[in-house]
């Protein structure tokens, strides 16, 4: 069982060392592009913190095998669509960025997306053409495809929707 929490300042060398363990996962998946350039950098986690929007995913024994950041309300980079569109654009939404995990940690990705249905039943994510490993997830846990965003810096990214029916 995975228990989520508020994310600690005092964690965010852990965080670290769990984003480049992820980027370890990428590029044997021949993920070359996604998170380059020191990406996500100290001062953008920190941020997240300081905001109240980072989580970290826990084990059983109580050790932080994963992390995410978990949003609530318009993202900029949503407010256009291209070649395609939202399952819905009028309800509030929740979106995550910056899924990490462990090398051998199982089930993280799973235990976010259930935590955030308990949240709020409109979510939204994005990630890079070539991330295949978070497409899959995502397809599997009932996000559709919808169509293309770009980030605030210009780069490309596909875009995902899951609306929970209560």
């Amino acid at each position: 069982m995975i228990e989520i929490r508020k994310t600690k300042p005092a964690e965010l060398d852990c965080l670290m060392d769990i984003f480049e363990q992820a980027k370890r996962i990428m590029r044997k998946d021949d993920n070359m592009k996604q998170w380059t350039g020191g990406y996500p950098t100290d001062k953008i986690i920190r941020k997240d913190i300081a905001d109240g929007n980072s989580y970290v995913c826990l084990n059983e024994n109580r050790e932080i095998i994963g992390t995410f950041a978990f949003i609530r309300g318009n993202d900029p980079t949503y407010a256009r669509i291209y070649e395609g569109e939202w399952l819905e654009d009028t309800l509030p939404y929740g979106v995550i960025h910056r899924l990490a995990s462990t090398e051998d940690s199982k089930g993280v990705a799973a235990a976010c997306l259930q935590w955030r249905y308990e949240q709020i039943q409109n979510l939204r994510a994005d990630t890079h053409r070539d991330n295949r490993i978070l497409q899959h997830i995502l397809k599997k846990h009932g996000f559709r495809y919808c169509g293309i965003i770009y980030l605030l810096n210009g780069d490309e990214r596909l875009a995902f929707q899951k609306i929970e029916q209560s």
